[in-house]
């Protein structure tokens, strides 16, 4: 086991990926008029890329056309002090392709938000990393 300057376990990039299809919620930092801007979104997992439903017109779609964006989801139980998080960066881009859409549409992905979610947003993780904090 690896452990980083603080003692938190290092994940791999595999346990990375393991852990963010166990959780449904995630948050995008994208940019917003010059500033960092946060927002949760569900999300699931196609291969090593991370996909977001919302829709055409949101502030989150025009934001995150072929952007680079972080993306971070974690657990945690504050009684126990554990858990985990993983954080991912890499190129956003809207899908287009019907035949990705197809594809994309099969996975479970539902969202929580109200309204129309016609758009899908892959990000593509370039760098991951992760650390869990156990007893």
């Amino acid at each position: 086991m690896q452990l980083d300057a603080s003692g938190l376990q290092v994940l791999s990039r595999e346990e990375c990926f393991g852990l963010l299809s166990t959780t449904p919620i995630g948050r995008i930092v994208f940019t917003e008029h010059a500033l960092p801007a946060v927002q949760p979104v569900n999300f699931r997992l196609d291969g090593q890329s991370i996909v977001i439903r919302t829709s055409m017109d949101s502030k989150l779609a025009t934001a995150t056309r072929h952007s680079v964006v972080a993306f971070e989801a974690d657990e945690l139980d504050p009684e126990l002090r554990t858990g985990w998080s993983v954080t991912a960066v890499g190129q956003a881009r809207p899908v287009t392709d019907p035949d990705e859409i197809d594809r994309l549409a099969a996975l479970p992905l539902t969202t929580w938000a109200p309204g129309g979610r016609d758009q899908y947003i892959v990000v593509d993780t370039a760098q991951l990393s992760g650390r869990r904090i156990t007893l």
